[in-house]
């Protein structure tokens, strides 16, 4: 025991001498360590990369993922039809090709989405080609989303790399229908020069703006996907194919026993897909001449023969060359064909060097066409020609700055028209046609900014919905305003740098805002600040003066003001008093503030808005008014013309909206009976029109009419003598005021008016020979049919059937809506049913005119209703046109059941049932609503002046 515990003992101071010492060791080693570690660093080993999955499964949003950028198109098109059929013609109505998509990957994938719908596509055809390394990528899978997104999904059997470059090849087949939309089938008659019977011609047009490209060919179609096109068209022998290219070669080949033409065209600029457009015809053309491009005018073979084109030609060519020295840039194609198309579902597309119209706003025939018709002409040619430099070398980004395309060329097109033809006063034809417009929808509540976030616009139907007046009307309005204020020069140097620095690209609004910058001299003025209230916020405001104090403010103007958004502008306001120089002063509050510009002394009075160059209402005390109005009454000539009928518009909406007496708008109307100028007897008709759609079922009717026929009793007869004649005044504006003076007192029921009409009338059906001044005829027409029995109406029809100008089938076609026998006005309906009858392009505004009718509204709506889903389904694809419809037949609304049956609609279809016409009838309840509650604080109002009226000496 004792020898054991020794050994214990020798043991444990052994241990802790030893552990003692490996724990000094330790530490003199890390020491050691740490200094070597100071001095000499080591070098971390690599580590292996993480891999990173490939993405999987659809976009977070309708739109394309941005991994992959198109560079080229190589696009082969057979349409199959014949475009002259006989009883042995085995008849095809399908396209089938191939495209040849050329892009580059910037972010890795295993997947390929773009674009496709209602095509068919041969699978085991679609190849994937790595161009850098020479190899097929093979093709797992093909996935086609039948839903609005329209995606085409190509799976892969591999990975496509950043910075390389692929193709993508795909067959397809597709229908070619009749809905005027995507590669589509249009018809007309060749009249016959013998006894046989008229033959049919068909021919192949296409629209694909918005999203229809995809239902031609597989596509990236979104704006900014821009790419180059090579195009080739198969068509049958004999036939004419036209394409965005300059015509390259054509060769003849037998493809199963047939012979095809094969027609190539050059490659095209860089551009969107929505810009690509094709024809397949027996078109002829007439040509103008021009320094570089070649101008063709294609049309139906007999309207070339009879002249129709050559008005065209020559605008297209004068208005391309002034373009090109007010923008300083060249047109960039070497050809600009365009097409007058029998069936257009739009009135006219801007496809880059080959421009679709519907015959009606290409084809001009003398002795056949009004003026009016040939100022829409010239309007559509410049306002196509525009889109040349704005939507198609730059284009906007994405759908929701849609007013970068489409307010350029309205405001463009009247400078342009305005060049051509100085008398005809397109500036105050621009605020008739826009700026009014433009008020009219954008003092709902449910109206929408000019420029909304991109996220806003997802869908097709989304899309659709911003081919509207604020994009159009309302943004040519808007860099009107701006052009003023920072001057015409700054303006139009800022827009030729904003074409410089983003041609054959694309654009958003802070890019002009930018351009514009760096062309304005004046420091303190910042573009995008003063233009982001107007863009960004929805409506405008109304400008309130106080002339006694000077003060001034701004607000919101609705027509329903119940509705309240807490908006203010940067207002440019001129203004000038009685006997002084204008001014101008900048309203960036919403005030009051007091301001000497707007202080009148004793009986001087002060106008504000200044030949309407801004984008707003404006109200003055009572004090102003008396005087404004006072100074109509005895020298008119003191107040600017386009003032005069700013005064009476302005008034009329104020009266709607409650902030004046509704007396005082009608009162701006009392001196029209001694004014012979246009702009403010075409604006007071327009405001009448409101309160007749809103009186015309009522007592006040009666009193009403009978006070136009008194106003418009001078009118008339300062133009009867050359009425009577069937001639025109020489002035432009004259020959538009005589119309409103034949319209006005024929409606009305002025004995001489109606007895001339009747008389003109009937000498046409007897005699066969039309002696109507062409000017007259919308109205001579209508009023007689509306005056006639089912005589009359069928005469009407019978010439409508028979008319080989589109112009005149305009004419014709809205007469027949004029008859007052309810079950002519059914007929009516049921034809635009019938595209033999009445074309698809112009069912729905026949619709409408028939509800313009007030024998026909109800009629027109009921028909509407019930043929809902049949209507959306087959006329609903058109730009504006459905919305149009909806807007149309409910102008009338003011009653509490109307409302009711609009709110049953709108519940009964639902937001995806309704499609494009979602926001219109939005609008149709906003609409109703402020017209029922004005007509029931009004109607009494109302019926009192005009009794009122009526008793004055």
């Amino acid at each position: 025991m004792g020898k054991g515990v020794l050994l214990s003992k020798v043991l444990a101071v052994m241990t802790a001498v030893m552990t003692v010492s490996s724990v000094s060791g330790m530490i003199i080693m890390l020491i050691i360590y740490q200094r070597e570690y100071k001095l000499n660093p080591p070098t971390r080993p690599p580590t292996a990369n993480a891999t990173v999955p490939l993405p999987t499964g659809l976009p977070p949003s309708m739109r394309l993922p941005k991994n992959l950028v198109p560079q080229r198109y190589d696009l082969h098109l057979q349409p199959l039809l014949y475009t002259q059929t006989t009883n042995t013609t085995n008849q095809t109505l399908a396209f089938k090709g191939s495209s040849n998509i050329s892009f580059l990957c910037v972010e890795r994938t295993g997947t390929i989405f773009l674009h496709s719908k209602d095509l068919s596509l041969t699978e085991n055809t679609i190849r994937v080609n790595d161009v850098d390394q020479g190899k097929v990528i093979p093709v797992s899978g093909v996935t086609q989303h039948m839903n609005e997104t329209n995606f085409l999904e190509i799976h892969l059997n591999g990975e496509l790399k950043v910075g390389s470059n692929y193709t993508l090849f795909i067959e397809f087949k597709g229908v070619l229908g009749d809905d005027l939309a995507g590669l589509y089938v249009s018809k007309y008659t060749e009249k016959s020069t013998t006894d046989r019977v008229d033959d049919e011609r068909l021919l192949v047009i296409s629209r694909l703006q918005p999203t229809d490209a995809r239902k031609v060919f597989p596509c990236f179609d979104e704006p900014a996907m821009k790419a180059e096109f090579m195009v080739t068209i198969i068509h049958r022998e004999g036939t004419k194919a036209l394409s965005n290219g300059y015509f390259k070669e054509s060769n003849s080949v037998d493809i199963d026993g047939e012979l095809w033409e094969i027609s190539t065209f050059h490659q095209t600029e860089r551009m969107s897909t929505y810009l690509l457009a094709f024809t397949v015809s027996n078109f002829k053309y007439t040509s103008s001449h021009h320094d570089r491009v070649e101008i063709k005018i294609h049309a139906r073979p007999q309207a070339i023969e009879a002249g129709q084109a050559d008005y065209a030609s020559g605008v297209t060519e004068k208005m391309l060359s002034f373009y090109e020295v007010y923008l300083g840039r060249m047109y960039g194609f070497k050809k600009m064909d365009l097409v007058a198309a029998p069936d257009f579902g739009g009135v006219a597309m801007e496809n880059w060097g080959l421009i679709m119209f519907r015959e009606s706003a290409l084809l001009y025939e003398e002795g056949v066409s009004s003026i009016t018709n040939q100022e829409w002409i010239a309007t559509v040619v410049a306002h196509e020609l525009a889109h040349q430099w704005f939507g198609n070398l730059v284009t906007m980004k994405w759908w929701n700055n849609l007013w970068l395309n489409e307010g350029f060329a309205t405001y463009l097109s009247y400078l342009g028209v305005d060049h051509l033809q100085p008398d005809w006063n397109m500036e105050n034809l621009m605020v008739l046609n826009e700026i009014q417009t433009a008020f009219q929808v954008d003092s709902l509540a449910s109206s929408h900014p000019l420029s909304c976030e991109e996220n806003d616009i997802q869908s097709p139907s989304d899309i659709t919905e911003q081919f509207d007046d604020i994009s159009y009307s309302k943004g040519a309005a808007l860099l009107r305003m701006l052009a003023d204020y920072i001057s015409k020069g700054s303006f139009i140097l800022g827009v030729k740098k904003y074409l410089d620095a983003l041609q054959y690209s694309n654009a958003d609004d802070r890019d002009l805002w930018e351009h514009l910058q760096q062309a304005v001299d004046m420091n303190f003025l910042k573009v995008e600040e003063f233009m982001y209230t107007w863009t960004n916020q929805m409506g405008y405001p109304l400008i309130t003066i106080n002339t006694t104090t000077g003060a001034v403010s701004q607000q919101h103007f609705l027509l329903n003001q119940t509705s309240t958004y807490d908006l203010v502008w940067h207002v440019p306001i001129r203004v000038r008093k009685s006997g002084d120089n204008p001014s101008i002063v900048l309203l960036k509050t919403s005030g009051p503030e007091t301001k000497a510009d707007f202080r009148a002394n004793h009986n001087q009075w002060v106008l504000a808005n200044l030949n309407c160059v801004g984008y707003y209402r404006v109200n003055y005390n009572p004090e102003n008014w008396a005087r404004l109005l006072d100074q109509m009454e005895t020298d008119p000539q003191e107040i600017p013309l386009i003032n005069r009928g700013q005064l009476i518009d302005d008034a009329f909406n104020l009266a709607r909206a409650g902030h004046v007496n509704v007396t005082l708008a009608l009162s701006t109307t009392r001196y029209l009976r001694n004014d012979t100028e246009f702009v403010p007897w075409e604006v007071a008709i327009r405001n009448f029109n409101y309160f007749l759609l809103m009186f015309d079922r009522s007592e006040v009717y009666g009193p009403m009419q009978a006070y136009l026929r008194n106003q418009v009793q001078g009118l008339y007869q300062h133009f009867e003598n050359v009425t009577l004649a069937s001639s025109v005044p020489d002035s432009h504006s004259d020959q538009y005021n005589q119309i409103n003076a034949v319209n006005v007192a024929c409606k009305h029921g002025m004995p001489a008016c109606q007895t001339m009409v009747q008389e003109l009338f009937k000498i046409w059906m007897l005699n066969h020979t039309n002696i109507i001044h062409p000017n007259l005829r919308y109205s001579v027409y209508c009023q007689a049919v509306a005056l006639g029995g089912e005589e009359e109406w069928e005469f009407a029809w019978r010439m409508f059937q028979n008319a080989t100008s589109a112009t005149e089938k305009d004419k014709l076609r809205y007469a027949l809506s004029c008859t007052r026998k309810i079950w002519l006005l059914n007929r009516y309906l049921e034809y635009t049913l019938d595209p033999d009858k009445i074309r698809k392009m112009d069912a729905v505004s026949t619709i409408n005119y028939v509800a313009e009718n007030v024998a026909g509204q109800a009629l027109a709506w009921d028909f509407v209703r019930a043929h809902w889903t049949y209507l959306s389904q087959e006329y609903g694809g058109g730009i504006m046109s459905f919305a149009s419809l909806i807007n149309g037949v409910t102008q009338r609304f003011s009653t509490d059941f109307e409302l009711q049956q609009l709110k049953q609609l709108q519940s009964a279809h639902g937001k995806q049932g309704l499609g494009s016409a979602s926001r219109a009838l939005e609008q149709a309840i906003e609409r109703t609503q402020a017209n029922i509650q004005w007509v029931k604080q009004n109607k009494r109002t109302v019926l009192e002046w005009f009794k009122g009226e009526l008793r004055r000496p």
